[in-house]
């Protein structure tokens, strides 16, 4: 068998998390024979972003976060970012069954469980946002499901822990969607490597740090990976390469050299949770429970209480409190941010550093926050709850994008987009939220963008629509063909809901 450093894959992913696991097992299935070799500088596959305790799990499908939903000058709410994350969920809820039904995943309910989502809002101003909201969403057959009702009783019902002890004399409303998920990234994670590990065309290799991303005058990348453990240094040639390494993704892509990124900065933001595991009160929230996010703050840090279901057990999670860290990773340097900075992106940076002087300060306060004050929030949620039921976890970092608007004005964005090259034999995903849930759009939206070749040569095709039941049906206009996918993948994965 070939030495590492003799090979010449034709695929290169660096970083061993969902969005990397992810399009190397959709490939696989378009085509076996593809080389593939990942590498990860952890000593295990999904540690960072992807690990269970570093996000929340919720199955993003613009259910319940009121961030996917601004409310216009006029009154109105524009549902638009809500159905484009809704119907980008159902890829991965195609994806999934497919696996389940081919037996790359043994047992769904590893990763994924059926979890109501719901929006909780107080006062009357929000209650009348939410209503405004609710009254947008019904309408349209991809929420044709949710209910809303401003009824203490009713919302009690739905989520008994943030309505015991309530003052329900200020107005309270509520949205609910059934069949909402949890989702266990990490494990999904797990699950795939461990097929791929089957593959003799793939190979994954821990405890590698890439060092060097060059461009040979052939045409092709130079990928070079340093052992952490023994510091030996192994240097591959690909044709195309994937980077799917959370936080330390812009690094790399500047590291590449492709003037497409040459513009782009980060901006770091850090958090924390409060968590409790006591069975007596886990057993009685069954739910993902979102609210709406103080003015100024980011998007990530929208507050919502949260049923977990990590390693089969049940438990409740709070948050997230947002910070700032120079990190790009939890397992990253102090000085990630600063060694990110460029001659041609410090302007973006500093333009959308004093655009967003609010978001600042929010930070600086987050930071600076007492236990009794996080506390406080929780209160807001869960009226009855007792500090010593709780405790501290750190959560995933996160870096958010920073592009040039307009000239060399940066623009801080929130949400997940890829960079490419001109040629596209080099792609890099960035951003946040809604992140994993949309792994399955990602890899699909690199499969046709960086080969379409093969899509047209017609190989390629079959096969995704076999993977992808729906593939090329836009289900926010085609209703019944969105009601029987969502049926199907429902009954395979084991996500639907229960009646009450």
């Amino acid at each position: 068998m070939p030495s590492l450093s003799s090979l010449c894959p034709d695929i290169v992913l660096i970083g061993a998390g969902i969005m990397s696991s992810t399009l190397a097992a959709l490939l696989r299935e378009l085509d076996p024979s593809l080389s593939m070799v990942m590498f990860e500088t952890l000593s295990d596959c999904g540690q960072e972003s992807s690990y269970a305790w570093n996000n929340a799990g919720t199955g993003h499908a613009g259910n319940c976060e009121l961030n996917y939903t601004p409310q216009r000058a006029d009154g109105s709410v524009d549902i638009s970012k809500a159905l484009a994350v809704n119907t980008e969920f159902d890829l991965s809820r195609q994806l999934w069954a497919h696996w389940v039904r081919e037996g790359r995943i043994a047992d769904p309910a590893a990763f994924v469980q059926p979890c109501p989502h719901i929006s909780l809002v107080w006062g009357a101003e929000n209650v009348a946002f939410l209503k405004a909201r609710y009254e947008a969403m019904v309408a349209h057959h991809c929420f044709a499901d949710m209910e809303y009702s401003d009824d203490p009783a009713v919302i009690a019902q739905w989520a008994p822990l943030a309505m015991a002890g309530r003052d329900t004399t200020q107005p309270i409303a509520a949205t609910r969607i059934k069949e909402g998920t949890d989702v266990n990234f990490g494990a999904l994670t797990h699950a795939l490597t461990a097929s791929l590990k089957t593959d003799r065309n793939v190979s994954i290799h821990y405890n590698h740090r890439v060092t060097d991303l060059t461009r040979t005058e052939g045409g092709r990348w130079r990928v070079t990976a340093t052992d952490t453990e023994s510091g030996h240094a192994t240097t591959v040639l690909t044709r195309f390469v994937f980077i799917g390494a959370g936080g330390n993704a812009l690094p790399l892509l500047q590291a590449s050299g492709i003037p497409e990124a040459s513009h782009y900065a980060g901006f770091p933001v850090s958090g924390l949770w409060l968590r409790c595991t006591d069975p007596a009160i886990t057993r009685q929230h069954h739910a993902k429970v979102y609210g709406k996010a103080p003015v100024g703050s980011p998007p990530m840090s929208v507050p919502h209480l949260d049923t977990r279901v990590i390693d089969g057990k049940s438990c409740l999670l709070f948050g997230p409190y947002a910070g700032f860290s120079t990190k790009f990773l939890k397992s990253g340097s102090w000085t990630d941010y600063f060694r990110s900075l460029t001659p041609k992106n410090i302007i973006p940076a500093l333009t959308a550093g004093k655009d967003n002087l609010g978001l600042l300060d929010y930070l600086v306060k987050q930071v600076i926050q007492t236990n009794e004050a996080r506390f406080r929030a929780l209160l807001d949620f869960y009226p009855t709850a007792r500090p010593e039921d709780w405790s501290k976890v750190v959560a995933g970092q996160r870096v958010q994008i920073i592009r040039p608007d307009s000239g060399l004005h940066g623009k801080l964005r929130f949400g997940t987009e890829l960079v490419k090259n001109a040629d596209r034999s080099l792609v890099a995903v960035l951003g946040a939220s809604p992140g994993a849930s949309i792994a399955a759009s990602v890899a699909l939206q690199v499969v046709q963008d960086c080969f379409p070749e093969r899509l047209m040569e017609g190989d390629w095709l079959p096969r995704l629509r076999q993977v992808f039941p729906a593939y090329g049906v836009d289900l926010t206009r085609d209703a019944a063909a969105c009601a029987t996918l969502r049926q199907h993948t429902a009954r395979v994965l084991g996500i639907a809901s229960e009646a009450g």
